[in-house]
């Protein structure tokens, strides 16, 4: 996987999950980046960058960062009172780089996503996540109702977002365990999915927009809980 852009090269460094083979850089990013003479980097020409990357988006700045890491989703479990945010069939690359973000942001204990239809960590998520994703944990499940069956069995509350819902968003207390459960954009939850979680919540819209951008929504969530846990 070759990664581009500064933050996702310097993240990728930083967290030290993933074997760096090389960094390319150019001349001008050099002298703006510091780390990047840390770093070893070969000085290459932006055309170079550009094609080893495959994206115009580089910032000058390129890496081989091999495999992502994925966890296992019992390892996310085993933590003591985990805040997992889980994406059903999430799709679009910027929306699950823009929640990850968040997600690390919020000190959340790791991201859940799908194997199949569903984005995957790509250089262009690592973009979009601003290098989250490089200390973030993430893990990809086969069965998304499954994985919140095991996440119930293991103590954890589940609560999935619903415009739809009659529960308020600030209703719930969030302590323990608690697993926040996105749908997929336009379609949201599916119905398995929807009847596995103890609850669905809903944010209040005061506009005239039907909805709000799942990433958007998921960093209000996310930071509602975090305000909840830090109060109980």
């Amino acid at each position: 996987m070759i990664l581009y852009g500064r933050n996702p090269v310097r993240e990728a460094l930083r967290a030290r999950r993933r074997t760096i083979e090389g960094v390319w850089a150019t001349q001008r990013a050099v002298a703006r980046e510091p780390w990047l003479r840390d770093a070893d980097a070969r000085i290459a020409r932006p055309e170079e960058i550009e094609r080893r990357s495959g994206s115009p988006d580089h910032q000058g700045v390129c890496a081989d960062a091999g495999g992502y890491p994925y966890v296992s989703a019992p390892e996310l479990l085993a933590a003591e009172e985990p805040f997992i945010v889980a994406l059903d069939e999430l799709l679009d690359p910027q929306n699950l780089g823009a929640i990850a973000r968040s997600a690390e942001c919020a000190g959340a204990t790791g991201l859940v996503i799908c194997e199949r239809r569903a984005a995957t960590v790509t250089p262009a998520v690592a973009k979009a996540s601003a290098g989250a994703v490089e200390h973030l944990r993430i893990a990809r499940v086969r069965n998304m109702a499954d994985f919140l069956g095991d996440a119930k069995q293991s103590g954890a509350w589940c609560y999935g977002a619903d415009g739809a819902a009659r529960t308020a968003y600030d209703e719930p207390d969030y302590s323990g365990g608690v697993v926040l459960v996105m749908g997929a954009e336009g379609s949201g939850l599916r119905p398995r999915v929807a009847k596995s979680c103890d609850a669905l919540v809903a944010l209040p819209l005061r506009g005239r927009i039907a909805s709000l951008n799942v990433s958007a929504a998921a960093a209000v969530l996310m930071y509602e809980i975090v305000q909840r846990r830090r109060i109980a």
